[in-house]
């Protein structure tokens, strides 16, 4: 299993009148831990789009929120890929406040399409051949 750990702060832009993180603001958290886990693995989206003509929507999103993030929190993304990619690949994601507690959990299932075509393509070798090593 491939794991990727990315710190962030919560501003205050990010929180509800309640100074809880706002639910939607979670994406975007689980965005970040998804570009820079590829980015450990020497792949970045910009490259994947401009170079490769490769894109990654997003297909399904399923969330549970267990206890709120709070404005000014360091908060720990920990992001997973539980298998290797075939024609979609997971990103399983979960949230850990400063005390160690998950606040938050997500699977995030994306596909690839060629930016040409629009048309599904299975998961491309410069994906897959870096994460080999994480599922043998």
């Amino acid at each position: 299993m491939f794991e990727h750990k990315i710190d962030l702060r919560v501003r205050y832009s990010e929180t509800d009148k309640m100074g809880f993180v706002y639910y939607g603001n979670y994406a975007a958290y689980y965005e970040l831990g998804r570009v820079e886990a590829l980015r450990t693995l020497g792949l970045s989206y910009r490259d994947l789009e401009d170079d490769f003509k490769i894109f990654m929507p997003v297909m399904s999103l399923s969330v549970k929120y267990l206890r709120p993030g709070k404005y000014d929190d360091l908060l720990r993304v920990h992001t997973k890929i539980p298998y290797l990619p075939k024609d979609d690949i997971l990103f399983v994601s979960e949230i850990f406040n400063e005390s160690g507690k998950c606040i938050n959990r997500a699977e995030v299932l994306l596909c690839f399409l060629s930016a040409e075509t629009k048309k599904r393509i299975d998961a491309p070798d410069m994906i897959v051949l870096p994460l080999k090593s994480y599922f043998e």
